[in-house]
């Protein structure tokens, strides 16, 4: 049994929390839920360290696991916007509880 089926077999919360528990995952969600919708070149600016290439990535992703959504608009150029579906938005108040509980013991988590 490989790594990934071995930790959804013992939490299966585990599995779907990978989903959108990567380093920039995190901070895209935010993002969109603290701004709503966001062009592509926007998110890039507003995450620094960020690649163009890991934001397509991840916006990918979320996009892939119904917790955002992307719109192209027929232009030239084109444009693309994100934001959050209903479903991504379900999981901020979640979210914000763990960055919360994360703040609050930070200091004994971190040494």
């Amino acid at each position: 049994m490989d790594e990934k089926n071995y930790r959804e077999a013992i939490c299966p919360a585990c599995g779907i929390i990978d989903r959108f528990g990567g380093k920039w995952s995190l901070r895209v969600l935010v993002l969109l839920n603290e701004n709503g919708t966001m062009r592509f070149n926007e998110l890039l600016k507003a995450t620094p360290g960020i690649s163009q290439k890991m934001l397509t990535t991840t916006l990918r992703t979320l996009e892939s696991h119904r917790l955002v959504n992307r719109k192209m608009y027929a232009e030239i150029p084109p444009r693309v916007a994100y934001n959050l579906t209903v479903l991504g938005q379900s999981l901020m108040k979640p979210l914000y509880n763990l960055i919360e509980w994360t703040l609050e013991h930070v200091n004994e988590i971190v040494d």
